[in-house]
């Protein structure tokens, strides 16, 4: 069972705590891992690209020239997609990319993601972050103390004073414990978990 450290946001160890083997500790499928964040990635697609076929321009009713005698190719409209300013021939139109991979697949992905972050030292566990006022600099200022750079922050609940904080600071998210996800936990470096945190996250994963 992984032991880590509990700091204050000083840097002062204060405590410890143990973290699940069955979610920080699992063997690590990178499969799966690359399923879902392809799923993720597809359903945030816009899906908005749009071309014109030949029947969508305007013009080429009538019959450039006439069909033979003339010694040119045969060409019935100035549209053709073959013509400067015709159609787009299977270009792409309106879409949605999302799709879905089963639930259990999702739920294994997850846990070998928190586990690699566990194997390679890469989370941060917090026992809380107090800030008083919106201050991004007080804010870099903690994660300087830690060497953090690129960090995904997750909450036990809402703290508006937090994420307007952080908000600036492009290689920085926060999240609530229920928004945790296989994409951002890949995008960011470092897992920073508020102490409370742990336990909400593996009592969802595991229930």
């Amino acid at each position: 069972m992984p032991v880590l450290n509990v700091y204050d946001i000083e840097n002062n160890k204060v405590s410890e705590i143990e973290l699940s083997d069955s979610v920080f500790g699992v063997e690590i499928k990178e499969a799966l891992i690359y399923d879902v964040v392809r799923m993720q990635m597809a359903a945030r697609r816009r899906g908005t690209a749009s071309t014109k076929g030949r029947s969508d321009v305007r013009g080429g009713g009538k019959k450039p020239w006439r069909q033979k005698g003339t010694g040119r190719a045969r060409a019935g409209t100035i549209r053709s997609p073959i013509w400067r300013g015709g159609g787009i021939t299977f270009g792409p139109k309106p879409r949605d990319y999302s799709y879905k991979v089963p639930k259990k697949v999702r739920r294994a992905a997850l846990i070998s993601a928190l586990s690699m972050k566990a194997k390679k030292e890469r989370i941060l566990i917090l026992r809380d972050f107090p800030m008083e006022e919106i201050k991004t600099k007080k804010f870099k200022e903690v994660l300087d103390r830690f060497g953090l750079k690129s960090a995904l922050f997750v909450l036990d609940e809402s703290s508006p004073v937090l994420e307007k904080s952080s908000r600036n600071l492009k290689e920085v998210k926060m999240l609530r414990s229920e928004g945790v996800n296989v994409y951002d936990l890949m995008r960011y470096d470092n897992l920073v978990l508020l102490e409370p945190t742990v336990k909400m996250i593996e009592g969802a994963i595991l229930s």
